[in-house]
C-alpha cells in the first residue's frame, strides 16, 4: 500500500496545527514553511478538512485555522479520509462487481491485500494527532532504532 501525498501532507499539516497549542489561528502560510509543503495545495486539502468538520477557519487579519476537535479525540484515519484518500491495500474498486481481474473475479491474494487495507485503517483509527505531537507512536520498530543508535560501544582491548 502507498499513502499518496494528499494523505501524508494532510497528517503533517494536522500534527502541525495540534503541536500549536494555541488557541489563536495559525496561518497556512506558517504550517506550508514549517512543513515544506505549497501553501495552494495545503488550501485545497484545508478546503476538504474543514468540509469534515475537522478544522475551523477563522477570517481577517489574525486569521487562519483551529481545530474542531482536541488533538486527542482527533484520528490520524479521519485526517486521511477526510481528503478523500482510501486506506486500502487492493486495487479494486470498493463495491464494485468486478475484482482484481477487471471483470473476471478477484485474484487469489485478494483477501490479503483487503485484510491489510482493514489492519492499516484499524492501527490509523488507533492514532490520535495528540498521539503524534507527543511521539508516542514509535512502538517497537522505535525502540528498535533507539536501542540501536544508543547502545554502548564495544572498545577493542
Amino acid at each position: 500500500m502507498r499513502l499518496s501525498a494528499k494523505g501524508r501532507y494532510a497528517v503533517m499539516a494536522m500534527v502541525d496545527l495540534a503541536s500549536s497549542n494555541s488557541a489563536k489561528p495559525v496561518c497556512l502560510a506558517d504550517i506550508a514553511e514549517r512543513q515544506k509543503i505549497s501553501l495552494s495545495y495545503l488550501e485545497q486539502l484545508f478546503g476538504k478538512l474543514r468540509k469534515n468538520g475537522l478544522v475551523k477557519s477563522v477570517r481577517g487579519p489574525g486569521g487562519g485555522y483551529l481545530l474542531s476537535h482536541e488533538a486527542d479525540k482527533t484520528r490520524v484515519s479521519d485526517v486521511i479520509l477526510a481528503v478523500d484518500e482510501p486506506i486500502k491495500a487492493t486495487r479494486c474498486r470498493p463495491g464494485a462487481p468486478f475484482g482484481c481481474h477487471l471483470g473476471v473475479g478477484r485474484c487469489q491474494t485478494h483477501d490479503l491485500w483487503d485484510e491489510l487495507g482493514n489492519q492499516i485503517y484499524l492501527y490509523l483509527s488507533s492514532v490520535t494527532l495528540a498521539d503524534v505531537c507527543e511521539r508516542r507512536v514509535l512502538g517497537t520498530s522505535g525502540e528498535w532504532h533507539r536501542r540501536r543508535h544508543t547502545a554502548p560501544v564495544a572498545v577493542a582491548e
